[in-house]
C-alpha cells in the first residue's frame, strides 16, 4: 500500500510518500510544494492544487493522510492555513483518494511517542523509522510523519484507536494510550 502524507501550508506544503508492506515501511519520496509569497492567494492555492496533483499522478498513492488545522493566536493565519489545507484536500479527493485527518499531537504521539515533541525530534524519528541517511527538511518530515501515523493504523476514521487497527486483544485505550 502506498501512502501519501501532507503537511499543509500556504508558503510551503510538505509531502511524503511511503510504502507499507506488512509491518515494514519504505521511503519512496518527499518534498515540498512552494507557491511562494509573491503571488495572489488564488494563484498560490492553484499552485498547491496542481503541485499535489502532480505528486498524486507520479506516485499513485492508495490513501492519504493530512494534518488537521489548529487554531492559533492569529485568526488570519489560521484562516489562510485552512485554505491551503482545503486546496490539498481538494487535490486528494479529486483523485478519489480516501483521506484520513490527524492532529499534530496524534502524529507526534504515533512517531515520537510524545505529543509535544519538537520538530527536530520528529525529523530524527522519521529518519530512523524510514532508514534515511539524513533527516528530511521540517515540512517533508512532518508530511512523512503524517503518513507513518496513518500506516501504523493506530487511529480510525474518527480519530479513535480501534481494536482492529492494532490487534489489541487484552488491551484497552485510555487517555490516548494503550494499556493492558
Amino acid at each position: 500500500m502506498i501512502l501519501l502524507g501532507i503537511d499543509p501550508g500556504l508558503r510551503v506544503t510538505g509531502f511524503g510518500v511511503i510504502e507499507k508492506e506488512g509491518a515494514r515501511l519504505r521511503y519512496l519520496a518527499s518534498g515540498c510544494v512552494k507557491p511562494g509569497a509573491d503571488g495572489s492567494l488564488p494563484e498560490r492555492i492553484a499552485t498547491l492544487f496542481s503541485g499535489l496533483s502532480q505528486v498524486i499522478a507520479t506516485y499513485k498513492p492508495d490513501a492519504a493522510a493530512i494534518e488537521k488545522v489548529f487554531v492559533n493566536v492569529n485568526p488570519q493565519a489560521t484562516l489562510l492555513l485552512g485554505q491551503a489545507r482545503g486546496a490539498a484536500i481538494a487535490a486528494l479527493t479529486a483523485a478519489s483518494l480516501p483521506v484520513a485527518e490527524y492532529t499534530a499531537l496524534q502524529i507526534k504521539q504515533a512517531v515520537v511517542g510524545q505529543g509535544k515533541a519538537a520538530k527536530e525530534q520528529v525529523q530524527h524519528m522519521v529518519a530512523r523509522l524510514l532508514n534515511l541517511s539524513a533527516a528530511p527538511t521540517a515540512d517533508a518530515a512532518d508530511a512523512l510523519a503524517c503518513a507513518i501515523c496513518h500506516a501504523h493504523g493506530g487511529l480510525g476514521s474518527l480519530g479513535e484507536m480501534t481494536r482492529e487497527s492494532w490487534g489489541g486483544a487484552g488491551f484497552r485505550v485510555r487517555g490516548g494510550r494503550m494499556q493492558s
